[in-house]
């Protein structure tokens, strides 16, 4: 019975070999009794700006292969030239859920493991080389991504009330919802039943909504029906809707594109990172040390993919009671530390509204109105402008980290 399994592993190992050309930065391969596989990738000095997208594509041809329920990978680096590894010698050794091997006896070879404090040199693993040669998109002047680390502190929020706040000031904004499983702008900008149209060209005509262009894989996939896309279907997905979309005229282009990314800092970050000509990147957080700490990362993933960040939006600053009263529910300052540790402004600070809730549940975005809400997102939207012309004139602010 055991020599069965192991066959059976033996088969998906060399299976999944065969669909990834026998190629020979695939270290090894391993498949437990479960079907779960685990690739070792070696992501050499001369390759680390293609090792995150080998990487991916390798899982994505794994996990096409009959029997195979779940694909991980590790990335290694360092590997001594000319110094080979037996595919083979792996095969069928894991008796369980699937996890990092141990050290290799391969002199110069080194792993990252989970638990093991990643330094600089690890971190940079897999890390995109700078986006060289990219084309501005036709129609589009400025690119703005706003992002977060972790979800829940409000990104898409800012996105919509900053792009709102914008157009009120008389700019020609874009609006692009690149939060693939889970997009919101529909229901904020009141476009849930929107369609886009298509053009004579067949490109993407945006949904025009409170002044702004905007589009959403929430306008063209069914709302109830789970996205389970993997990595490079994301990365199609993002660079269609810019690309594939008629943002602006060559006559009057948008002054900007505001992009509202997904929580994290992995495929869509990086498909934008790489392949969209962004000016900037605005990061999103909350004031508790639990939001702070992604910061961190969000900001690191920004420079090592060149992209500038001008500066952090606070939210859920603090909370006013009817009697004037007022409560720092989710901790205080958390933001102007973090900004000062990183060498980093804070561009604005957003407490708790019920107005700006009210208006995301309406679909109509708090800035566009008369309450202290919109005059709070007007004076980011000002903030926010002043930065990016500033980008112009000067070097982005350097962030530094220390340990």
């Amino acid at each position: 019975m055991f020599g069965s399994k192991q066959k059976t592993r033996e088969k998906l190992a060399a299976a999944i070999e065969e669909a990834l050309g026998r190629a020979n930065w695939l270290e090894s391969v391993s498949v437990d009794d479960d079907g779960r596989a685990l690739l070792v990738i070696c992501a050499e000095d001369s390759d680390a700006g293609v090792a995150e997208h080998r990487r991916i594509e390798a899982e994505n041809y794994a996990a096409r292969i009959p029997g195979i329920t779940a694909v991980r990978s590790v990335l290694t680096a360092e590997r001594t030239p000319g110094a080979g590894h037996d595919h083979k010698q792996d095969h069928g050794h894991s008796h369980g859920p699937a996890a990092a091997p141990a050290a290799s006896p391969v002199a110069g070879l080194r792993r990252v493991t989970k638990g093991a404090r990643l330094s600089d040199e690890a971190m940079n693993q897999g890390v995109p080389a700078p986006a060289a040669g990219l084309k501005p998109v036709p129609g589009i002047d400025r690119i703005l991504v706003v992002a977060s680390a972790k979800g829940g502190v409000g990104k898409s929020t800012v996105a919509v009330n900053l792009a709102a706040a914008m157009a009120k000031a008389g700019m020609r904004v874009g609006l692009l919802d690149a939060d693939i499983y889970g997009p919101s702008i529909p229901t904020m900008m009141g476009t849930v039943n929107a369609e886009p149209a298509t053009s004579a060209n067949k490109k993407l005509v945006p949904v025009e909504a409170h002044g702004m262009q905007t589009l959403s894989i929430g306008y063209l996939s069914d709302p109830d029906a789970p996205m389970i896309w993997r990595g490079p279907i994301v990365m199609s997905a993002i660079t269609q809707l810019l690309n594939d979309a008629e943002w602006g005229t060559p006559a009057e282009p948008l002054d900007i594109l505001i992009i509202d990314t997904p929580p994290g800092t992995g495929d869509a970050q990086l498909a934008i990172a790489q392949r969209v000509p962004v000016t900037a990147a605005l990061i999103v957080t909350t004031p508790q040390e639990v939001a702070l700490a992604d910061v961190r990362r969000g900001a690191a993933m920004f420079i090592k993919t060149h992209v500038p960040v001008i500066g952090l939006v606070e939210t859920m600053s603090w909370f006013d009671d009817p009697s004037g009263a007022r409560h720092y529910l989710m901790g205080e300052g958390g933001a102007r530390r973090m900004g000062a540790a990183l060498g980093l402004p804070v561009l604005g600070e957003i407490p708790m509204l019920t107005t700006i809730r009210e208006g995301g549940d309406a679909g109509v975005p708090v800035a566009l109105g008369t309450s202290p809400g919109a005059d709070i997102f007007m004076a980011l939207a000002r903030n926010v402008a002043i930065a990016l012309d500033q980008l112009v004139t000067k070097p982005p602010p350097e962030i530094i980290f220390e340990d």
